[in-house]
C-alpha cells in the first residue's frame, strides 16, 4: 500500500505551493512580527498540527516507547541517525568544512560496516562527533537569508529557506528512495514513531514554560536555526558561537530528514 509514501509526497507538493504563496507575499496583521508576517496563517496550521500530534503520533509514539524494549528503541533510533549522517556528510562538504565532513563520514562508514548499518553506534564510542547539517544550513552558510518563519503541514516549524532545504533534503535522502514499495513505507512510517517517541514529554515542557506555546515555539526554532549557521550568513542568522544539536519539534511530527 502506498498510502504513507503518497502522503508524504503530497505534503511535500503542499510544502512547494506554500513556498509560493510566502514569495508572493501573503496577507499580514498590523502588528506583525517582523521575523512572522504569516502569524495568522501559522497559527492555524500549528493548531491542525497540534490537534493531529494529541490525537493520533503521541498515542501510537508513547504505544511504542512502552512496548518496544530499550535497547530495541535504541538500535532503530541509531539506524535512522545514521541515515541522517549521509546527508550531513554531503551538506558538510558542500559548506567547505573538510574535518566535519570527514569526521562525519568516517562515523557513517564505522556505524555502516561495524555497527551493523547503524544499528550499533560505533561512533560515539570512537568519540567522531555527529555534525549534523541540513541544506537549509547549507543555504544559511552561503548568505541566504531565512525569510518569513512559516509552519508547514506536517513537518512543523521552518522558513522560507528552510522549506527549500526540507523539499531538497527529503527527494535525496536514502529512506524515500528505496525501490521496494512496502519496505520504504515501513521504514518510513516507523522513523516517523522514533522520532516522535525522542520528543515525548515536550509538550508539556512547553505548556509550562510559556502562556503561548506558538510564540514560544516559534522564538525557539528561529533562535536554534540562526545558532546552527556557520560563517557566509547573512547578518540576521549571524550567531554568536557554532552549535551542534538536534531541533526539537514540538506539538509536530518531526521532520523526517
Amino acid at each position: 500500500m502506498n498510502a504513507i509514501y503518497l502522503t508524504i509526497r503530497a505534503l511535500r507538493m503542499a510544502a512547494l505551493g506554500l513556498l509560493v504563496v510566502l514569495v508572493q507575499g501573503c496577507a499580514t496583521g498590523p502588528n506583525a512580527n517582523p521575523a512572522d508576517p504569516l502569524e495568522p496563517f501559522n497559527r492555524t496550521v500549528f493548531n491542525v498540527n497540534d490537534g493531529l500530534d494529541r490525537a493520533i503520533f503521541v498515542p501510537v509514539a508513547t504505544a511504542y516507547k512502552d512496548i518496544t524494549p530499550s535497547p530495541v528503541r535504541t538500535g532503530v533510533n541509531n539506524f535512522f541517525n545514521n541515515i541522517a549522517d549521509v546527508l550531513s556528510v554531503a551538506n558538510n562538504a558542500l559548506q567547505l568544512k573538510p574535518k566535519e565532513t570527514l569526521e562525519t563520514g568516517m562515523r557513517v562508514a564505522f556505524n555502516s560496516i561495524f555497527g551493523f548499518a547503524g544499528v550499533f553506534d560505533i561512533g560515539t564510542e570512537m568519540r567522531l562527533l555527529r555534525n549534523k547539517q541540513d541544506f537549509g544550513q547549507t543555504l544559511g552558510y552561503w548568505g541566504v537569508q531565512s525569510g518569513a518563519y512559516v509552519v508547514l503541514p506536517f513537518f512543523g516549524p521552518s522558513s522560507v529557506r528552510d522549506s527549500v532545504g526540507t523539499l531538497v533534503d527529503s527527494n535525496v535522502e536514502l529512506v524515500g528512495n528505496v525501490k521496494n514499495v512496502p519496505a520504504r513505507n515501513a521504514m518510513i512510517g516507523l522513523r516517523v514513531v522514533d522520532k516522535r517517541a525522542e520528543f515525548l514529554g515536550t509538550e508539556t515542557v512547553l505548556e509550562q514554560a510559556s502562556l503561548d506555546k506558538y510564540s514560544f515555539t516559534r522564538d525557539l526554532y528561529l533562535q536554534r536555526r540562526a545558532n546552527s549557521i556557520g560563517r557566509h550568513t547573512a547578518p540576521e542568522d549571524t550567531p554568536s558561537k557554532e552549535e551542534r544539536y538536534d531541533l526539537p519539534v514540538p506539538a509536530t511530527v518531526p521532520a523526517a530528514k
